[in-house]
């Protein structure tokens, strides 16, 4: 079994002060990790599908997909600043420090926080201010391991929520 690693947010939030939706994840993978931005593993279907919700190519590098994101008012981080786990695996997570989300918050216009997959909703409900609560919608995750769910299903799903 892996070691566990402490592993701290390498990526900075991504925008804007026109962003009005806020996409968090749980801390990112060792694959986003390695790719050096947010949802970098390969079967991941975060990107296909925004691009497919937008009605756009799937972006294939970082500038293209903070375009994409900026593009449609989204803002994307993470609710986990801190944390051991083994690997990227979410329920190995263990002594969590939160991501202070108020920088986020009073820089843009963010109506809505959108949480990608459970362990992000469990985390955000256990660490972040009561304030934000009424402004979250639990969504599937994208995640390959969520194999329940195919992209179109995702698309759809999330869809209804990103419009």
């Amino acid at each position: 079994m892996a070691e566990y690693e402490q592993v701290v947010q390498p990526f900075a939030p991504v925008f804007d002060k026109d962003s009005r939706i806020l996409i968090l994840g749980s801390l990112p993978s060792v694959k986003s990790r390695e790719q050096g931005f947010y949802y970098g593993h390969a079967r991941n279907r975060f990107w296909p599908m925004l691009a497919a919700v937008y009605g756009e190519q799937a972006p294939r590098d970082i500038p293209e997909k903070k375009a994409l994101l900026l593009r449609h008012g989204l803002a994307v981080y993470d609710v986990i600043e801190s944390c051991q786990i083994r690997g990227s695996s979410d329920s190995s997570i263990r002594n969590v420090k939160a991501a202070d989300l108020g920088a986020v918050m009073e820089a843009s216009r963010i109506e809505k926080i959108l949480v990608n997959g459970r362990t992000a909703a469990k985390y955000f409900k256990a660490c972040q201010p009561e304030a934000y609560w009424q402004l979250v919608v639990e969504l599937p995750s994208t995640s390959p391991a969520n194999a329940a769910f195919s992209l179109e299903k995702l698309v759809r799903i999330w869809g209804e929520h990103l419009q």
